[in-house]
């Protein structure tokens, strides 16, 4: 009766041992917990929990990734928009974010969302459009503060989209319409100013060297000559016309 008794209990204890056999994969950590209390960690690997009186969570220390939804904000200067960004994190402190904080992942999206808002409130809109890694940094950094005493570390935050109200993005293109046709002026006048400059050179150039204009005059016909479809009207240089005008009043 003794030697039955005896193997059922060591039965039982074999099945209640196997019962507790618990395998901790190596990107994992365990937090095991004695009768409600902190009583160790688990480390990649096989480990036992003893049923009934011990507990545990599994925590994964991989970068995790939250997807931060669109959040509607207001600008600097009262614009609203509309911003969603995707962020990296990673336990850096199995036990302090399991004691420590009731759901991390929703805690970190959750910070994630109202530090945003907060961030792009202080920031105008130009600010917003062209210092988005900035920005995208002080997030990063005061979440990553925040989060430091849950055993988190933030690694980054980036702006993934902003979305502006319509009315917005039909004054920005008339903007940078009439931007690009400021410049296009401005181009245009430039060329121009330098032709001239570079036409009176070369009209002071010729005056200096006798017979230059005359020079200029046969090359031009020379390569209007090439093409059979011109019609060449000839000017009489006013150098010609003068000589005209000497030889008669010699006679």
């Amino acid at each position: 009766m003794a030697i039955g008794l005896g193997l059922m209990l060591g039965f039982f204890g074999v099945i209640y041992i196997f019962s507790g056999l618990r395998v901790i994969h190596q990107y994992e950590r365990g937090v095991k917990f004695t009768l409600g209390r902190y009583s160790g960690m688990m480390t990649p690997g096989l480990n036992i929990v003893l049923p009934i009186f011990q507990t545990w969570q599994k925590v994964d220390v991989r970068v995790m990734v939250v997807d931060v939804p669109d959040q509607d904000c207001m600008t600097k200067e009262n614009v609203s928009v509309r911003v969603n960004a995707v962020l990296y994190y990673k336990i850096s402190e199995a036990k302090t974010a399991i004691i420590e904080v009731e759901d991390y992942h929703n805690a970190v999206s959750q910070m994630a969302q109202t530090t945003m808002r907060d961030v792009v409130g202080e920031v105008a809109l130009y600010e917003l459009l062209s210092n988005r890694d900035a920005i995208s940094n002080k997030i990063q950094t005061i979440i990553d503060k925040a989060t430091d005493p849950w055993g988190i570390k933030v690694h980054s935050v980036d702006l993934k989209h902003i979305e502006l109200p319509k009315e917005m993005v039909r004054t920005m293109a008339k903007a940078a319409e009439a931007e690009r046709e400021r410049r296009a002026v401005i181009i245009k006048a430039e060329g121009e100013v330098a032709a001239s400059q570079n036409m009176a050179k070369a009209a002071h150039m010729l005056s200096q060297v006798p017979g230059a204009l005359h020079l200029r005059t046969l090359q031009s016909l020379n390569d209007l000559s090439s093409d059979q479809s011109n019609t060449v009207i000839f000017a009489v240089p006013l150098e010609i016309l003068r000589a005209f005008e000497g030889f008669s009043k010699k006679k």
